[in-house]
């Protein structure tokens, strides 16, 4: 490993680490916490074929089943989440962001991808230039 590799390294480290203070802040300004936007995330974006499911947003945030009903409750309220019962299993429910939540989450994620392309995509291309470089240099050798 050379000098440079362990820079670009720390610099790809800290934009990781930057990126969600980043998103946790822009969450903020929409009046959303940083669980609720991933949990919108994950309603949107996460599950399986098909509606998603509350199992699917725990296993998804990595939390119990009981704390993903108390956030989609939250989530409902504030008319971001609505629910529907699953017609094959009444025991599951359906999740669906509302047209207020596809909003949220729209301008969310367009200031997060935003985010992404402008600091973390420097930095890693930096760091598998780097790495290529070491990496060259060794079969050179």
């Amino acid at each position: 490993m050379r000098e440079s590799d362990y820079a670009a390294l720390a610099m790809f480290r800290f934009q990781i680490r930057s990126f969600p203070a980043f998103s946790e802040t822009a969450a903020a300004r929409q009046g959303l916490t940083p669980t609720q936007h991933q949990a919108l995330l994950g309603i949107k974006g996460f599950g399986p074929a098909g509606p998603a499911t509350i199992g699917d947003v725990a296993r998804f945030l990595l939390i119990r089943h009981h704390s993903a009903v108390e956030l989609i409750d939250r989530l409902a309220k504030l008319g971001l989440v609505s629910r529907a019962a699953d017609p094959a299993d009444a025991r599951r429910v359906h999740l669906k962001l509302t047209k207020r939540g596809e909003q949220k989450l729209k301008a969310l994620s367009q200031k997060n991808l935003e985010e992404l392309r402008r600091a973390a995509s420097p930095a890693f291309s930096q760091l598998l230039r780097s790495f290529r470089r070491s990496d060259n240099s060794k079969s050179e050798a």
